[in-house]
């Protein structure tokens, strides 16, 4: 494992070695969800793709601190709070709760910390405070503001000039602005809205103070990684970037990280065009690790285009792999030294995440499996293929789960009784009443496979 890892810098927008300011603790920060609605599968993608880059971090370095925020005030949950009666913490643990048990059927690790952002309204202050003190914000009527004009390289990041952002983003025009791009540090809350006292009257912080605070509070002034959707870009990301670079006086992120796009039926999915599908609802119908490797099928920062038939074919091939793990069950896959064979997945995560081609990798390893003839080699290939799933997160789970996870209504202790009984039907010659039973047990969605260990069932 001694390839270099390189990453894409949307910022300097070149692909580069990646080098940490302490290789002994490398520091990645994504943005993490507004609860007050459950999560999109398009919001799903870089909770999976900065997964396997914590992971992949995991193996090259000795500790890896990743924080992933939890936005829990804003507007939005202002108002549905007000509509339901209830306190903004009461009803957005609701959709807090949901988040995290959603994230874990996709198989995401948990980050090494979990800040909230009414968890930090005093390090928000203590932020605002140091830009006012050092000219880069204003207080005016209840608010303070950034000066946008106050940082000559605004716009560096998103690479527009500072005309194309004031003409692309959505800007409140407001008196008290000294110019009509400057945005919200902080503003007042009136006293049916949650507020926080500060110098500047009671109220609550902007959105985009929230990141760049809960960043220096958890993981310090200088970051290795900032990650999030390229939808981030701007004006989030861009003024996180002002923000945080206004008071350390330097570049406070080694590497910006974006990934692309999920579109269906060719457009970008979002709740504001309503052609989106809640990560919730496809876990109703799929498995999360189904969802999971086809939120893997494209390169991170392409589009990845949603679709039916891409699920079914990411369950075909999860199917696949999980035959070689069964019928070599009776192995310890995890023991075996399989390095070598397991070296191209990590090479292709190592080139900037490539997880097209550590799936490709996956399929070389099942490929050779089918051609092994010796037992060694088929399990040594087994094993290569166990291991090296665990690299992105796949196949961590036994193979008659996969296999028997059962949807509602599937008894399989039922199921079980029926095998036993057809094997007596076939031991007495009763291939009729065989027969039966394996049409009745088609008909519940269940696939029998007979073979030298014995019979085998599994769901479609």
């Amino acid at each position: 494992m001694n390839a270099p890892i390189s990453l894409y810098d949307s910022r300097t927008r070149e692909k580069k070695v990646f080098t940490p300011v302490n290789p002994e603790e490398v520091t990645m920060y994504v943005c993490g969800p507004t609860v007050y609605n459950f999560i999109h599968i398009g919001n799903a993608r870089p909770a999976v793709v900065f997964d396997v880059l914590f992971r992949l971090l995991g193996r090259h370095y000795p500790s890896v601190k990743f924080a992933r925020n939890i936005t829990d005030i804003d507007d939005k949950i202002n108002d549905a709070a007000q509509k339901q009666g209830i306190s903004i913490h009461e009803f957005t643990q609701t959709y807090i709760d949901a988040y995290r048990d959603d994230l874990k059927s996709l198989l995401c690790n948990p980050p090494s910390v979990e800040p909230l952002a009414t968890d930090n309204i005093g390090a928000m202050i203590r932020m605002i405070e140091d830009l006012v003190s050092k000219g880069h914000a204003y207080a005016a009527e209840g608010h303070v503001l950034f000066n946008v004009k106050s940082m000559p390289d605004y716009g560096k990041l998103s690479n527009r000039s500072q005309e194309e952002l004031l003409a692309g983003a959505r800007v409140e025009v407001a008196p008290y602005k000294q110019d009509p791009s400057d945005f919200v540090l902080w503003k007042p809350s009136s006293d049916d809205l949650p507020g926080w006292d500060s110098p500047w009257g009671r109220g609550r912080p902007g959105w985009h103070i929230e990141c760049s605070a809960m960043i220096r509070e958890v993981l310090g002034e200088r970051i290795d990684i900032h990650g999030g959707g390229i939808d981030l870009t701007f004006p989030h990301h861009e003024n996180e970037r002002a923000q945080s670079n206004c008071c350390t006086g330097h570049e406070f992120v080694g590497t910006w990280m974006h990934n692309g796009y999920l579109n269906m039926a060719g457009e970008k999915m979002s709740k504001s065009l309503g052609n989106f599908v809640t990560l919730r609802s496809l876990l109703e119908s799929h498995r999360g690790e189904v969802l999971r490797y086809a939120l893997l099928n494209a390169h991170y920062r392409a589009p990845l285009e949603w679709s039916e038939d891409l699920l079914q074919q990411a369950k075909t091939n999860l199917d696949r792999f999980y035959q070689i793990i069964r019928d070599e069950a009776d192995q310890d896959l995890g023991a075996a030294n399989v390095q070598d064979l397991i070296e191209p997945l990590e090479k292709a995560l190592c080139d900037d995440l490539n997880s097209p081609q550590a799936l490709a990798a996956l399929h070389q390893i099942a490929n050779q499996y089918f051609k092994a003839e010796s037992k060694e080699d088929k399990v040594k290939y087994a094993s290569a293929l166990f291991q090296a799933g665990s690299y992105i997160g796949l196949l961590t789970q036994s193979a008659q789960d996969w296999f028997q996870s059962a949807s509602a209504g599937v008894d399989a202790d039922a199921i079980e009784a029926l095998i036993v009984e057809r094997q007596e039907a076939k031991k007495a010659r009763d291939f009729a009443r065989a027969d039966a039973i394996r049409d009745e047990l088609a008909a519940q969605g269940v696939i029998l496979e007979d073979s030298p260990q014995g019979t085998r069932w599994s769901l479609k």
